[in-house]
């Protein structure tokens, strides 16, 4: 026995300590998943041990790295609609579209006929220097032919873009001569503006300051100050802040904005999570236009950090909400770096609007594809259309500070609804517009009369030249040879919509967007019933 007892002891031991070390082993793995200084460390995992070992055993050399990103994404896609993965690749690009500036060489492009064409040169960036013209076709990038059916917006902006103090070469055709110019651009920082446009509009003697944000970005809240302040100077009495396909972006941008028009103590927004801390923001009452008439103009692509600002002017009763159902975004993600340069969105916490509704539309884990396909089911059942189509996700009554009923889950719903109008619509324009006709005849039109049109410095003046051109017979003719048939009938009843997207679109090739808008913004239906409330107000 004695001869036996031993070996067997020692056996035994062996496996126990295994079996401890291996427990052990396995609660030090659980607990040692933390968060550092905003980065993420984690003990190896099922999953990590799995790519090793593919890693190291497989048959073939695989791309783990590849495969990594893929995995990860995979489990993101199990989670809510908001919460997203991203790549190291895509990192910078991402966050780009919210930072105050990127780099690059500073143009405004339309891909057409599969090539790049310059619509306009940003003042005062690297390619203003080196004399890059608006109208200019970019056919070669660093010595490699760039045109043809692969070139897509991402594509171009990946070669455009860069580290700045670095160097592209571009191939360039200029209309009127017949050689290739060749240009070497040295990138640099390019402003990226939140503010689209700030204007005065005039009803009744009133002046009605209209002020257009397009994303909640690390400048956001400085532009629309300055904005407001411009307005302010010309004589606006009261303003319009238009958040139309505005997506949203940084959520203390939303809150700086609300607190211009919120009393002191005012709730602005208040989020909270499962593992993220209850946050309150309340006005501070050092808002400088607390007292302005204001309406706040909304739309299905409403979102985010735009639907934060007006469900607070709505719940405080400080602004009419004048559009349609906004989209109904009400989670909080938040971005946390990996240590291989990658990144995770990941939601964090719901938001709630100061009556405490949260506004957040109904989804399921892991259907994205769904929850995608929501505003075409919007469509389809005539919401975009009629107040009476809107179907109400959640029926609890909440009440402003005033006691007026709202509703949330599904969106801000605006005070004053204002369905699309259809009354020009026809196949023919409809064909124009969806296969983007209209904006590539005015940029051929605005290319071939560039500098006629340039002559013209305010968009009231170009308008009236673009009115005596008599241009439709060549805009037919240019829809015709795009497989296009003209309908008489059809075109009569919608030359109205026509005209007016041309002539705006020529003039923001010429006047940038500070022209386009006041023209565009003139005959359309939310900005009419908008400029209406806010002249009644005064």
């Amino acid at each position: 026995m004695k001869k036996y007892l031993l070996p067997t002891l020692t056996i035994v031991f062996l496996v126990v300590g295994f079996l401890l070390g291996n427990a052990i082993s396995n609660k030090a793995n659980a607990q040692r998943f933390y968060i550092q200084n905003g980065q993420i460390y984690s003990s190896t995992s099922k999953v990590d041990q799995l790519l090793q070992l593919v890693n190291q055993a497989y048959v073939e050399p695989v791309d783990v790295d590849s495969i990594t990103d893929e995995v990860m994404q995979d489990i993101i896609t199990k989670l809510d609609p908001h919460s997203a993965y991203i790549p190291k690749k895509d990192l910078d690009m991402v966050n780009s579209e919210l930072s105050a500036s990127f780099s690059g060489i500073g143009v405004q492009f339309s891909i057409q006929e599969d090539t790049i064409h310059v619509v306009s040169v940003i003042s005062g960036g690297p390619s203003e220097g080196v004399g890059l013209l608006a109208g200019d076709k970019i056919v070669e990038v660093d010595d490699s032919a760039f045109v043809g059916k692969g070139i897509t917006n991402e594509k171009v902006m990946h070669h455009l873009r860069g580290e700045k103090g670095t160097k592209v070469q571009l191939g360039v055709l200029r209309s009127g001569t017949d050689e290739m110019l060749h240009y070497t651009i040295t990138r640099g920082d390019i402003p990226v503006h939140s503010v689209d446009a700030k204007f005065i509009i005039e009803k009744n003697g009133h002046q009605l300051g209209f002020v257009r944000v397009n994303r909640f970005g690390e400048k956001t809240y400085d532009e629309f100050l300055s904005a407001l302040a411009t307005l302010r100077s010309q004589g606006a009495q009261g303003y319009m802040v238009d958040l139309r396909e505005n997506s949203g972006g940084f959520m203390e941008e939303a809150i700086r904005m609300a607190n211009e028009f919120l009393q002191s103590g005012d709730m602005i927004v208040y989020s909270k999570g499962r593992a993220y801390p209850k946050y309150e923001a309340r006005a501070n009452g050092a808002g400088r236009f607390q007292n302005v008439p204001l309406v706040v103009l909304i739309d299905d692509f409403s979102a985010s950090a735009s639907e934060i600002f007006a469900g607070a002017m709505q719940d405080n009763d400080r602004a009419q909400i004048i559009g349609r159902r906004s989209f109904g975004k009400g989670l909080v993600q938040q971005q946390i770096p990996f240590m291989d340069g990658s990144a995770v969105r990941l939601t964090v916490a719901r938001y709630y609007t100061p009556s405490r509704r949260c506004i957040q539309k109904p989804y399921k884990m892991g259907d994205k594809k769904d929850y995608d396909m929501e505003l075409l089911d919007r469509f389809e059942r005539g919401e975009f259309f009629s107040e009476d189509s809107i179907q109400q996700q959640d029926t609890t009554i909440y009440r402003t500070k005033q006691g007026r009923i709202v509703h949330g889950g599904g969106g801000i719903m605006p005070d004053v609804f204002v369905g699309r109008d259809t009354t020009l619509n026809t196949p023919y324009a409809n064909a124009c517009i969806n296969r983007a006709y209209t904006y590539q005849f005015a940029y051929d039109y605005t290319d071939r009369h560039r500098q006629e049109l340039s002559q013209y410095k305010d968009w009231q003046s170009l308008e009236q030249h673009l009115k005596d051109a008599h241009w439709i017979p060549e805009f037919i003719q240019f829809a015709q040879k795009k497989g296009l048939e003209p309908n008489n009938e059809q075109i009569e009843k919608s030359r109205p919509l026509l005209t007016r997207l041309i002539h705006a679109y020529i003039v923001r090739n010429i006047l940038n967007d500070e022209g386009f808008f006041p023209l565009f913004e003139r005959d359309d239906e939310i900005t009419k019933k908008a400029v209406n409330v806010l002249d009644s107000m005064l």
